[in-house]
């Protein structure tokens, strides 16, 4: 199914619930959207069904939409179609495209497969960029053959928040296709819907460590200093 196809039933389809995901710590609902004859499962994550957080603003589901764009802004297809819906059966929120995992492979079971390190390098340079705060080996997910990352919600914090399981590539050098992507896109700036999604001290920050990485040409290693811990919790 065409991209453009996946958005249009995302965000126009007739959404049915069937239930919450069970250990979501905010509301994250199973739906399918349906469109005339097509039809997707997908995860919606309604605005009203977030907790507040000291440390980020609510609009969480904003991020989620912002980490998509973000990916495919730079081709790197790492995160599943998700778009921003101002109306559901619990109002506004985001609509993400349900990829069809195994239910038993994470990041702590793909990291010794030689296979996936490409990826995993590629996906801990988006974190890196994106200012992932909380990607557990749970949020990497095997599925159509490839890896997908989930729940990007807290993301794109103008201050330093990155927690990660994904330390074991820390110093890796990017590959050059990487580099060249990330070069690209501060060329570029950051596209019209990313402006749209993040405020403008979170596009400078994004802009920030996008050349923070261009300058190093490789992923930040671990350095835990004794201050905010570098590790989400749960780690899966």
């Amino acid at each position: 199914m065409a991209g453009e196809t996946i958005a249009r039933i995302l965000t126009e389809g007739a959404m049915e619930v069937h239930g919450r995901i069970a250990g979501s710590s905010n509301a994250t609902l199973l739906v399918t959207c349906r469109l005339g004859d097509e039809e997707l499962m997908a995860v919606y994550k309604p605005h009203k069904g977030e907790r507040p957080l000291w440390d980020f603003p609510g609009g969480l589901y904003r991020r989620e939409v912002a980490a998509f764009v973000l990916s495919e802004s730079l081709g790197w297809g790492l995160v599943p179609e998700t778009v921003e819906r101002p109306e559901g059966p619990f109002g506004r929120g985001s609509v993400q495209r349900f990829v069809p995992e195994d239910g038993t492979s994470h990041y702590f079971t793909l990291r010794d497969d030689p296979q996936w390190h490409p990826t995993l390098v590629r996906l801990c340079a988006f974190d890196v960029a994106a200012n992932n705060a909380d990607r557990k080996s749970g949020h990497v997910l095997l599925a159509e053959g490839r890896l997908w990352a989930i729940d990007n919600g807290l993301c794109f914090n103008e201050d330093d928040k990155l927690r990660t399981v994904i330390w074991d590539f820390g110093g890796e050098a990017l590959a050059p296709d990487d580099l060249d992507a990330l070069e690209r896109f501060v060329r570029g700036g950051p596209a019209t819907a990313l402006c749209e999604l993040l405020t403008p001290s979170e596009l400078a920050a994004l802009g920030r460590r996008v050349s923070w990485l261009l300058r190093h040409g490789a992923l930040p290693e671990l350095v835990d200093d004794g201050g905010w811990p570098p590790y989400p919790w749960p780690l899966v």
